[in-house]
């Protein structure tokens, strides 16, 4: 293989071709903003207070008869739970993952004070993993490999974008949620994870070895004719001065059109997602979020910096929340061409919100909607030229990205080439 075609296969390998927003391995991925509001005090003293009064509080889970069966169950497990002791600290935390289980949310999560600090680590830009993006198929609830970042263990161990995960360390995966695969697979550098992967119907195991990862959201080159080339897996901190230095040097190099492709980026920062629009958008609404109250929140572009170039976004069902939100403004405002199969189809936001104690409560807090005003929840964005995923070219021995190589058929005729 030369450089070219090496670095063709390496661009390829990093997409995601799943039916599911991907996550990295060894982090999640959020679309939202982190709040610090601080709520655990403010509704201490009513806790206080129904225990001193012993009002029921019907509308409310916090009751005197709760709090009443709450100690009763206590007192049971500590006079006769025969297996291995649980900690206070433990049963105070399979509280709050039970109130927050109970929402049917799968995008809902309670935080201890460490897995906190971790989720929000994972913003500025690396983490301790293998350096993959996981899914998970809804209709059979499988969990695969989505994409895998270039020169990471799991790139080194040979794990390939679509290889399922039948079981971390010995494990069964099957109907684990995200965050507990997550869980498994991440950990302290140095340290090994045992992979059980299902690929072509074949079984077999994974051992690799976790390290740092430095996380580059954005990478680019000049593709033949002058089309510059963009690729962002994610939406974090650091994508935003990623893109923006990405595109002055395709800009820079006497680029003539544009190729932004989105497979597989499962979302990330809302303000990240934002301030890459507003280097491409014409002026107006970028996207608009809306509360359970009708609260509506509007970001905007000026459109100084509107594109003035063809531009083509490539997209897939593994495009999910702000990359959907990218997609959405840039189609409602006609700037560009879609191309690919149709997005994952996430509409909601989820919002962190911190407690007293260090803990925080990860909820769906409001709907998004494009400058159109669609909300794409459940439905996802569809292409404009839609263009099925080639595996076979793609993993055969001309690496051949066929989604690609329709999009730089297009922009060519664009420039009449």
């Amino acid at each position: 293989m030369d450089e070219n075609e090496e670095k063709k296969g390496k661009r390829v390998g990093n997409f995601a071709i799943g039916m599911m927003s991907g996550l990295l391995l060894a982090t999640v991925t959020v679309w939202g903003v982190f709040i610090g509001r601080t709520l655990y005090e403010k509704h201490s003293s009513r806790v206080a207070e129904t225990a001193a009064t012993g009002e029921s509080g019907e509308e409310s889970v916090v009751n005197q008869n709760m709090l009443s069966k709450m100690i009763a169950i206590e007192d049971i497990v500590e006079e006769r739970y025969y297996l291995d002791e649980i900690s206070a600290s433990e049963l105070e935390e399979g509280v709050c993952d039970g109130m927050i289980e109970a929402l049917g949310d799968k995008y809902a999560a309670y935080y201890t004070a460490e897995e906190l600090a971790e989720q929000l680590e994972t913003n500025e830009g690396s983490f301790y993993g293998i350096g993959a993006y996981i899914s998970i198929d809804e209709e059979t609830e499988t969990p695969f490999l989505s994409g895998i970042i270039e020169g990471t263990p799991a790139e080194e161990a040979g794990l390939r974008t679509g290889d399922i995960i039948y079981a971390v360390d010995g494990e069964k995966t099957y109907q684990m949620t995200l965050d507990d695969i997550v869980a498994r697979v991440k950990g302290e550098e140095g340290t090994e994870v045992v992979l059980t992967i299902i690929r072509d119907e074949e079984v077999f195991e994974k051992e690799v070895v976790r390290r740092k990862v430095d996380r580059p959201t954005v990478s680019s080159e000049m593709l033949e004719n002058n089309i510059g080339y963009i690729q962002i897996t994610e939406f974090k901190d650091v994508t935003v001065d990623q893109f923006t230095e990405n595109y002055a040097v395709l800009k820079g190099s006497g680029m003539e059109a544009l190729i932004i492709d989105l497979r597989g980026n499962p979302g990330g920062v809302l303000d990240a997602v934002v301030d890459v629009c507003r280097q491409i958008l014409p002026k107006g609404l970028v996207v608009y979020t809306e509360n359970k109250a009708g609260e509506r929140k509007e970001y905007s572009c000026d459109g100084k910096r509107e594109i003035q170039v063809p531009l083509v976004v490539l997209v897939n069902g593994g495009s999910a929340s702000a990359a959907e939100v990218m997609t959405g403004a840039i189609k409602d405002y006609g700037i560009g061409t879609i191309i690919g199969t149709t997005t994952y189809g996430k509409g909601i936001v989820q919002k962190i919100i911190s407690l007293a104690d260090g803990s925080a409560v990860k909820l769906t807090t409001d709907a998004y909607f494009t400058p159109n005003g669609n909300n794409i929840h459940g439905t996802g964005i569809a292409p404009d030229i839609e263009v099925e995923f080639d595996a076979e070219a793609y993993y055969g021995e001309e690496s051949v990205d066929n989604q690609l190589e329709a999009a730089k058929e297009y922009l060519e005729k664009e420039l009449g080439r």
